[in-house]
């Protein structure tokens, strides 16, 4: 059976931290095996087809994931600046521009895909939004977003999950 795939980072690089779930509680990986994550980045866009995944591939892939995460909630280690560092400035070939007027990602391989993610990671903590990437406030979930709302102060990865959880949980406990 095939994992579904969480999109509720509002970034590339952030979604990619989701294919590791529940990372406070019982970990589970959505990304198992190296044709998955091929699938992933189609699904995610960055890919037209699910791209040929080596095992070394993968591990590089588990690698820059876990890495991400940790510089994403704020765990600054010289090992993951490494590990980012080399990813991000590896040649690759950047967004084209399509006639919708999107970003659509030309790599041809993994290791420029994952150039991509972690090119995008640079980008999202350098810019504006750098502090605004957060952890979700439900007490079993771990995954992360950006908080692009105007005022700053989203909670939850997603109303229609942990902050419909939440608000039922709440309106059960006045009743």
């Amino acid at each position: 059976m095939e994992t579904r795939f969480t999109w509720v980072g509002g970034r590339p690089s952030v979604d990619f931290t989701a294919t590791l779930g529940k990372r406070q509680q019982t970990p589970f990986e959505r990304i198992p095996e190296p044709a998955d994550l091929g699938r992933w980045f189609r699904e995610a866009g960055l890919a037209q087809d699910e791209p040929v995944v080596s095992g070394r591939a993968y591990r590089q892939a588990v690698e820059l994931r876990e890495a991400l995460y940790r510089l994403f909630t704020g765990a600054t280690d010289a090992a993951d600046l490494e590990v980012v560092n080399r990813w991000s400035s590896r040649p690759s070939a950047g967004p084209r521009l399509t006639s919708e007027l999107r970003a659509e990602y030309v790599a041809v391989d993994v290791l420029g895909l994952l150039s991509s993610l972690a090119r995008d990671a640079v980008d999202l903590l350098t810019g504006p939004l750098a502090d605004r990437i957060r952890t979700c406030a439900a007490d079993d979930c771990s995954l992360l977003y950006v908080d692009a709302s105007r005022a700053g102060r989203r909670r939850w990865c997603s109303m229609n999950t942990c902050g419909a959880r939440a608000k039922m949980a709440t309106y059960r406990a006045v009743d």
